[in-house]
């Protein structure tokens, strides 16, 4: 294996970035799903683990804070965040389950959830992926590759054409900002 070049890192990931260009009307899409929602009285749920967990609070963040500008606030939950929640349903339930529980709580016809899997495989997140789809609640889902078990569940599917988790998640990133600073501007 060779060492990590630098130049090679950004050739990497810009190939990638540029292999993304025909996604804009599937952003689009998810964004105006997500104003929609959000003026319609729903709710965004988000989930993922690891990186992808704190994507997901990073996307809270973004629009239960702010983005760029103020704004009112928009009913975003990281379901990564509570932790007495994520411990009490890990240890009673399975941690297969810290997600899917909290979506039987709080989501509900109408509401979104946003589930973030570099695989697609995510156990916990495909539990939750199918408490939704109970619900009647539409799933955006945010992938590598193929968009693994997550892809027939989703309503939006946002597969990032790679395997690797790192240049997913730079990708992802780079489409939830377009995405928040398309909500947000659709709020102020």
């Amino acid at each position: 294996m060779s060492a990590t070049n630098w130049n090679q890192t950004l050739h990497d990931h810009n190939e990638l970035i540029r292999a993304l260009a025909d996604r804009g009307p599937l952003l689009d899409a998810v964004a105006d799903a997500t104003i929609a929602a959000f003026r319609a009285g729903h709710r965004l749920l988000i989930c993922g683990n690891g990186g992808s967990a704190a994507d997901a609070q990073h996307i809270a963040a973004e629009l239960v804070g702010r983005f760029k500008v103020n704004r009112r606030a928009l009913p975003a939950i990281a379901l990564t965040t509570d932790t007495s929640n994520l411990t009490a349903i890990g240890n009673d339930f399975g941690f297969e389950t810290v997600f899917s529980r909290q979506v039987e709580a709080l989501a509900g016809a109408g509401d979104l959830l946003w589930a973030l899997s570099t695989s697609g495989n995510s156990p916990n997140v495909l539990r939750a992926a199918q408490a939704a789809r109970e619900r009647g609640t539409r799933i955006i889902a945010f992938t590598g590759d193929t968009g693994g078990k997550l892809a027939p569940l989703a309503d939006w599917l946002f597969a990032v054409p790679h395997r690797s988790t790192d240049r997913i998640q730079e990708a992802h990133a780079l489409a939830y900002h377009y995405i928040c600073d398309r909500v947000e501007q659709a709020f102020i």
